[in-house]
């Protein structure tokens, strides 16, 4: 069963990074083109694998406002669950350099602003934040995993600091989301994915950042994480 679905969900990939590969190389790559494309493709993806997909707490966020969302990383179907999610239209991730390696796959992402990070590479990451604080400030909204790497056990990891100087540098708001069940249908190291899950997307209320600290900020993710994935943990109220 897990062969069958993987290979409709690449399939699907397929038949999502085509026409964006074509309208690239035309000069016709529009960033509503690529928002309609990622719903599609998560939904999708929840169809393909059965997902019973459990969500909470998107009334707090505005369709109108600029984010820079934040979540824990258990799986590589962490990005569909969000596409299929989250309220903002228009959202661009930041990856990591792996993910821009795969033929046809990494032209089709840069293409459409998805911003690459090399963390083996201090100034190339850095370039990244900058880019990504270009494209907040144009009012998209930007998701990174702050952990870095997908968690082998579900717990939460340490938290890298460049989205909290991404937060910080544009003055909007981060918003916490909480993952649990992905690790599940794909865990880490796995290449077949596990139909029929339930996943749960819990959408934290906007942490505001002005007069904060990026401690203090990763604090406050990290306990919101903490509490809702693990079940431990002390919450700001401005979060929960």
């Amino acid at each position: 069963m897990g062969l069958v679905h993987s290979l409709r969900i690449v399939a699907d990939m397929a038949r999502l990074t085509a026409p964006s590969i074509i309208e690239a190389a035309r000069g016709r790559l529009k960033r509503d083109a690529i928002d309609e494309r990622a719903r599609w493709f998560a939904r999708r993806v929840v169809h393909t694998l059965e997902v019973n997909l459990a969500v909470s707490g998107g009334e707090r966020v505005s369709p109108d406002e600029t984010y820079v969302y934040m979540s824990n990383h258990q799986s590589h179907l962490d990005i569909p669950m969000l596409y299929a999610t989250l309220p903002s239209p228009t959202i661009r991730m930041l990856g990591k350099t792996e993910l821009f390696r795969i033929p046809l796959w990494g032209p089709a992402l840069r293409a459409a602003e998805f911003i690459e990070v090399d963390r083996a590479n201090p100034r190339r990451a850095r370039e990244s934040v900058q880019r990504a604080a270009e494209l907040v400030r144009n009012g998209v909204c930007v998701y990174l995993a702050p952990e870095g790497t997908r968690s082998r056990d579900g717990r939460i990891g340490p938290l890298k600091k460049g989205g909290f100087h991404l937060a910080l540098a544009t003055g909007v708001p981060i918003v916490p989301v909480a993952l649990r069940g992905t690790i599940d249908i794909l865990p880490r190291g796995a290449r077949l994915a596990q139909p029929g899950k339930t996943v749960h997307v819990h959408i934290g209320a906007p942490i505001p950042v002005h007069g904060r600290t990026v401690g203090d900020l990763a604090d406050e993710v990290a306990a919101f994480l903490k509490h809702h994935v693990e079940g431990r943990g002390t919450v700001s109220t401005l979060s929960t």
